[in-house]
């Protein structure tokens, strides 16, 4: 009786590299918007004529132009981070397993993250591409957007002075944390095999 054939082990590395969702390029979100803007766009030309309709779609072309190099390098950032960091850690830091310290370590890492929308949400997708659980990237994000170092020291110290900031500042430490616990705690009732698909 012959031995059946040994198979080669996969490489470790594709062991270890989660599968990445399929983005649709049309979403309901998309869909949404597409009919404000045609209902916009309707009414401008009724009220306007063409011309109104022209005069912001031309304002609209140079906007898009100016922000597509910040949302291009938004994005790369998010791949090569996504690349550069070591799964295993990210995950035993920031995964579902890493407890009250990985929801301290994001929001800690959201206070500091500099840039605005087009550098913190590739990065929060770059972490839960390699390991972090939605509570912790949800305390990232929220410590981002409450907390801030760079809008604070820019504009809030020079404009609403030491006292309001720290306080405000102090004030905010705690939501973040609570933020991550709330979205671990549903997550894992929404989901409770994991990702959804």
């Amino acid at each position: 009786m012959s031995e059946p054939p040994i198979k080669d082990p996969a490489p470790a590395d594709d062991a270890e590299q989660r599968p990445r969702p399929a983005r649709k390029p049309v979403g309901w979100s998309m869909i949404f918007i597409g009919a404000l803007v045609a209902v916009s766009a309707t009414l401008v030309w009724r009220r306007d004529g063409i011309d109104g309709v022209l005069k912001i779609l031309t304002h609209d072309l140079w906007l898009f132009a100016e922000i597509m190099p910040r949302v291009l390098a938004g994005c790369l950032l998010g791949g090569f981070i996504a690349e550069i960091l070591p799964h295993e850690k990210v995950s035993r830091s920031l995964g579902p397993s890493s407890g009250l310290k990985g929801l301290l370590i994001g929001t800690a890492f959201g206070a500091i993250l500099p840039g605005g929308p087009f550098t913190a949400y590739p990065v929060a997708a770059a972490l839960l591409t390699v390991g972090a659980d939605f509570g912790a990237t949800i305390a990232m994000v929220v410590s981002w957007t409450l907390i801030g170092y760079g809008r604070a020291v820019a504009w809030e110290l020079p404009i609403l002075g030491t006292d309001f900031t720290l306080w405000r500042i102090v004030i905010s430490l705690p939501i973040p944390v609570l933020a991550g616990w709330l979205g671990r705690f549903i997550f894992v009732r929404m989901y409770p095999k994991g990702e959804p698909s």
